[in-house]
């Protein structure tokens, strides 16, 4: 592609050179820089990509996206396109590297704390379901039609994402559904997208570490509601408090879903239990196989998107009722020996609060429940490496006041040591919470102590990783799934 008709996409503050010229490649990776393509330099969290202009330019590069005049070196044939934010230029180069995928598609972004793997991920399914072809962008995996394509992030990189968002188009997707996270807004890398549909599911504490406060971390979700057009429609949660806020300069159409309130999506539990919900949606009675208050959440949220891109409300309820839960969420293992465990993501202490409280809603209402006969809840925790340490002593907390057994134990600890981890979370527990609980600093160890304390009728809560098969440890990453060690001790 032809410098002069990439540079259409973004608006340079200053040109230097001929823009004449062949591209062969967009990179921001400089490692991956060659003859011909063009190099964005994106000034980083960890190391600023300035420092690496010169070492492209003798690799090759004919062209230089740039912040900072300072780095512009006199190479001869080197074109300097000087701009006030990379991040935002790679984005937009990038869409147009790629063709402009996004506006081939019908593309819905799903941002918010929790929920965001669940919903994108079912609704990919049911739009499948209902015939047509469409991709998925999302924390577990990537799916192009039936082709998985491994996730590395929430949200790839910009070029990553227009390429698979092209290759979406070229294998004849209508649809696709992609989770964004705040860490993509905030680095833009969905700059030059263009979402037709964007959903909330709530807000809670995450990410501060990144984002600093919680007001940083919510507005920058709700830039994605800010940049749609008219002609979009947005969907969101009226339950939680910010979930107006998300709305309010938004120029779509804008609908909300509520299980406490009156809004545009409406429901109730009717029935609960292990294998699944009876649910009133809307004045209509559909079963569904999933569980807890959350996932009713979840559900009204794919349901209202759904009838938003004009299925017919009867055929969504009933490919509702056929979606199994995704991987690592609520998943639910059944042993032989009479107890139940449940593998689930939960990594904040909200989504701890709710997974936790729609179990205990379970076990203490039994009698009531296709369920009978549930007993104590043990629940196996901790919490991630370099990342929030303030959400710590929550999430234990959380965890001791909810289960009969706590057990503390590492999730992925990254660079710390797992001890001081394990420090922060006892440090949200009292001397006299902390003689009842578990501290096995090895997480497999851990998960056997749970299922050999188990005893019939008990459930096993293990948080944290769900669809993880990995742990970080030391900045190594080993094989480790909660499944496989589960199902090691549920025969």
């Amino acid at each position: 592609m032809l410098l002069s008709e990439l540079l259409t996409a973004i608006e340079p503050i200053e040109v230097i050179g001929s823009t004449e010229k062949e591209i062969k490649g967009l990179h921001f990776d400089s490692r991956k820089v060659g003859q011909g393509d063009l190099f964005v330099a994106q000034v980083g969290t960890a190391v600023d990509g300035h420092t690496f202009i010169e070492g492209c330019v003798e690799k090759g590069a004919t062209a230089v996206v740039l912040s900072d005049r300072a780095f512009m070196h006199d190479a001869k044939d080197v074109t300097y396109i000087l701009v006030e934010n990379t991040d935002k230029a790679l984005g937009l180069l990038a869409s147009k590297w790629f063709g402009e995928p996004s506006k081939a598609l019908t593309l819905v972004g799903v941002t918010g704390t929790n929920g965001k793997t669940t919903i994108a991920t079912l609704l990919y399914k049911l739009v499948r379901a209902l015939g047509h072809k469409a991709g998925l962008l999302s924390t577990v995996v990537n799916y192009i039609e039936d082709e998985a394509v491994p996730a590395t992030h929430t949200t790839p990189d910009a070029i990553e994402l227009n390429g698979l968002l092209r290759r979406m188009v070229d294998a004849g997707c209508e649809y696709a559904f992609m989770e964004v996270s705040s860490h993509a807004i905030a680095q833009e890398r969905i700059a030059g997208l263009d979402f037709d549909g964007a959903l909330f599911t709530n807000l809670t504490r995450d990410h501060i570490d990144y984002h600093k406060t919680f007001d940083n971390y919510r507005d920058t979700k709700k830039r994605l509601f800010d940049g749609l057009k008219k002609t979009a429609f947005a969907v969101t949660n009226k339950d939680d408090k910010n979930g107006l806020v998300m709305t309010q300069n938004c120029k779509a159409d804008v609908k909300t879903y509520s299980t406490r309130s009156l809004a545009d999506y409406k429901a109730q539990i009717l029935e609960e239990g292990f294998e699944g919900m009876m649910l009133n949606i809307n004045g209509k009675e559909v079963f569904v196989p999933l569980v807890g208050r959350f996932n009713v959440s979840n559900l009204l949220c794919i349901y209202g998107a759904a009838l938003c891109l004009g299925f017919e409300e009867l055929e969504v309820l009933r490919v509702l009722s056929t979606l199994k839960p995704v991987n690592g969420r609520f998943e639910t293992i059944r042993s032989p020996k009479g107890w139940t465990a449940i593998v689930d993501y939960a990594h904040t202490p909200d989504a701890v609060d709710n997974v936790i409280s729609t179990i205990r809603e379970i076990l203490d209402n039994g009698q009531k429940t296709m369920d009978k006969g549930q007993k104590k809840l043990i629940t196996v925790i901790g919490c991630g490496g370099n990342r929030d340490k303030g959400k710590r002593p929550m999430m234990a907390q959380i965890a001791k006041k909810g289960s009969e057994q706590l057990i503390l134990t590492s999730d992925n600890p990254r660079d710390e040591e797992p001890a001081d981890i394990l420090n922060d979370m006892k440090a949200g527990l009292t001397e006299e919470e902390l003689r009842s609980t578990l501290v096995i600093e090895d997480r497999a160890a851990a998960i056997q102590t749970a299922c050999t304390l188990a005893q019939a009728g008990d459930v096993i809560l293990v948080a944290g990783k769900g669809h993880e098969d990995y742990q970080i440890i030391k900045g190594v990453k080993h094989h480790f799934d909660d499944h496989e060690v589960v199902r090691k001790y549920a025969n």
